[in-house]
């Protein structure tokens, strides 16, 4: 037998959880990208191990793909987006949070309304970086997984083409959601 809990939070709700990740922002200032990264890492690592609720596991799963935009050679991420991202993980890399992680059951349920927030406020990035792997991953079968080095247009060559593209798409969607936000 299962059970079906909702969670809606209005937009005073939403305004107290941002305040929150501004201030986690303004406290990680001087952060190192591989020190958030791997807090980040070490947090979905601990929920695992915690048994975590499935529903709370899947969505700090989704830090996964925010954590590999900024790690990803091939994505080669602006530093100015670089600093978005780790601004959006600097709370999950902060082990003083709302809910302490080792409350059984409910440790990580705020650590999960956080990543719903920082995904909202970077899905233009993630869209575009999800659209960038699966070009690579195609674009790698499709050359026999040689990734064309050996034909006139490298796999470098048509990487960058495809990220320059999408990078403009993400900063062109990035202007649009935050018109349509405020």
């Amino acid at each position: 037998m299962s059970i079906k809990i909702e969670l809606e939070l209005d937009d005073n709700d939403l305004a107290y959880f941002r305040q929150i990740i501004d201030e986690k922002k303004l406290g990680q200032k001087d952060a190192e990208i591989r020190d958030v990264v791997e807090a980040t890492r070490d947090l979905i690592r601990a929920a695992r191990q915690a048994s975590t609720p499935r529903y709370i596991m899947s969505m700090l799963e989704q830090l996964g793909p925010l954590v590999d935009m900024v790690t990803d050679s091939d994505w080669s991420l602006p530093a100015d987006d670089i600093a978005r991202v780790l601004h959006a993980l600097a709370y999950f890399s902060d082990p003083e949070d709302l809910i302490p992680d080792d409350v059984p059951g409910i440790g990580y349920l705020d650590d999960a309304v956080m990543v719903e927030l920082a995904c909202r406020s970077l899905r233009p990035e993630l869209e575009a970086y999800l659209d960038f792997c699966k070009f690579r991953d195609q674009e790698s079968a499709r050359r026999g997984g040689s990734g064309g080095n050996d034909s006139a247009v490298s796999r470098l060559d048509w990487l960058e083409t495809r990220r320059k593209e999408l990078q403009e798409t993400m900063h062109k969607n990035r202007s649009l959601f935050a018109r349509r936000r405020a």
